[in-house]
């Protein structure tokens, strides 16, 4: 038997609002997010603004600064190539333990979440500056799915982190840097997976992962 909804709260649909507004561009780099105005523009009181922005700052979507208050982290911010830096690190490891441990039910499920991600439109629009949220889904189930063979859950939890993390770092290198072939990159990552070839693999998606860093202002120092 199914089990009913739980019913959205006025926290939850402010949090949903206030997230998009974030990750579609309403609010610019740098751009102040201010307790008053946005609790007098939904209709809600200061603590559940403050509730919903508290979430942002732990999901990397927001920054809060001393005597500044909340705003959208930069995007020259060195945190980019610091999470960037992260994610190299992790996820090649898990996608060589994915393609040691996977099974053939795990490659129809990568050739499902691949063909899923090659058919969404990245736009819904031509002149659309941040690509659809269609295609942002397509795009984490696919990466999710490359690792999820991997079978440990601390890995899978720690990537999701990483991945909400990095949310802002995508979308603005993708709206900077439409030239960029992903559609080649992410069939890449699918036929390696597919042909066991663990450490190409492994290379392929750490230099998928640092592409969208270096599309980005002000890369953070490697010496």
């Amino acid at each position: 038997m199914r089990q009913a909804e739980t019913p959205e709260t006025p926290s939850s649909k402010t949090y949903e609002w206030l997230r998009a507004a974030v990750l579609h561009g309403d609010v610019p780099p740098g751009g102040a997010l201010k307790p008053q105005e946005l609790a007098a523009a939904r209709g809600v009181s200061l603590s559940v603004i403050r509730e919903c922005l508290l979430r942002l700052v732990g999901e990397g979507l927001a920054e809060r600064l001393p005597n500044r208050g909340f705003v959208v982290p930069q995007a020259g911010d060195g945190r980019w190539q610091v999470v960037a830096e992260a994610r190299s690190v992790v996820e090649p490891t898990m996608l060589r333990m994915s393609i040691e441990r996977g099974d053939l039910e795990w490659e129809a499920r990568v050739s499902a979440a691949h063909h899923r991600l090659e058919n969404t439109p990245g736009y819904e629009h031509e002149d659309d500056v941040h690509y659809s949220d269609a295609w942002a889904s397509a795009h984490y189930r696919f990466h999710r799915t490359l690792l999820d063979a991997c079978g440990n859950d601390v890995l899978l939890d720690t990537f999701d982190r990483l991945w909400t993390a990095s949310e802002l770092s995508r979308r603005w290198s993708a709206s900077s840097h439409r030239d960029r072939d992903a559609l080649t990159e992410h069939r890449q990552l699918k036929e390696l997976a597919m042909n066991k070839a663990g450490e190409a693999a492994a290379a392929a998606l750490a230099a998928h992962i640092i592409g969208t860093t270096n599309g980005l202002d002000n890369p953070r120092s490697t010496t």
